[in-house]
C-alpha cells in the first residue's frame, strides 16, 4: 500500500489518469455486458479509456479546489466552523463540487461520448444529472472522509460502481418491457 501513496502523492495527475482510464473503462466494459449492449472493442475501447483518462484531470482539480472553496466559506461566514472537518466538511465538500462542478462533468462526458461516436445521443441526460443528488453526493460524502491519497481512487471505483448500477437498471428495465403485451 506504500507504493500506491507514494505513487499518487509524487504524480497526482498521472496517478489519476491511469486510475479512471483503468476503472472507468472497466465499469464500461462490464456495464455493456451487462446490460446487453454492443460489446467495447478495438478503437471504441480506446476512445473509452482515453475520455475516462482526460476527464481524471478536470476531476483531480475539482477535490482539490472544492477543498479549498469549503475553508473559504467558513473564513467568510457562510458555513459553520463545524464544517472544516469531519463529516459535515465531507459533505459540503461534495455537495459544492456535485451541485458546481457535477453538471459540467456530465455534460462533458457526454459531449466527449458523442464526439468520439459520431452521434448525438443526449437521451436521459436527465438521468445522469439526477445521479450527482441521489449517488454522487453520498459517494463523495464517504470519498472525502478518507485520507487525501485514497480520494482519486475512490472516486474511480465509485464510476465503475455507478456503471454497474444503472447497467442493471437498464436491463431489468429493457426486461420488463419486452414482457409487456399490448392490450387490444
Amino acid at each position: 500500500m506504500s507504493l500506491y501513496i507514494d505513487f499518487v502523492t509524487k504524480y497526482p495527475f498521472l496517478s489519476a489518469i491511469i486510475q479512471f482510464a483503468i476503472l472507468g473503462t472497466l465499469g464500461e466494459i462490464v456495464a455493456t455486458k451487462i446490460s446487453g449492449r454492443e460489446k467495447l472493442r478495438g478503437p471504441s475501447l480506446l476512445y473509452k479509456a482515453l475520455i475516462w483518462a482526460f476527464l481524471a484531470i478536470p476531476i483531480k482539480i475539482a477535490f482539490i479546489g472544492f477543498e479549498g472553496f469549503v475553508v473559504a466559506l467558513i473564513l467568510h461566514g457562510l458555513l459553520p466552523e463545524s464544517a472544516s472537518s469531519g463529516l459535515w466538511n465531507a459533505f459540503s465538500r461534495s455537495v459544492t463540487m456535485n451541485l458546481q462542478f457535477g453538471p459540467f462533468l456530465v455534460l462533458l462526458h457526454r459531449a466527449l461520448d458523442n464526439l468520439f461516436s459520431g452521434e448525438s445521443n443526449w437521451r436521459n441526460i436527465d438521468k445522469s444529472l439526477y445521479s450527482l443528488l441521489w449517488f454522487w453526493i453520498p459517494a463523495h460524502t464517504v470519498t472525502f472522509m478518507l485520507p487525501r491519497e485514497y480520494q482519486i481512487g475512490m472516486a474511480a471505483l465509485w464510476s465503475f460502481s455507478l456503471g454497474l448500477i444503472l447497467s442493471y437498471f437498464a436491463k431489468s428495465k429493457k426486461g420488463s418491457e419486452e414482457n409487456v403485451r399490448p392490450s387490444v
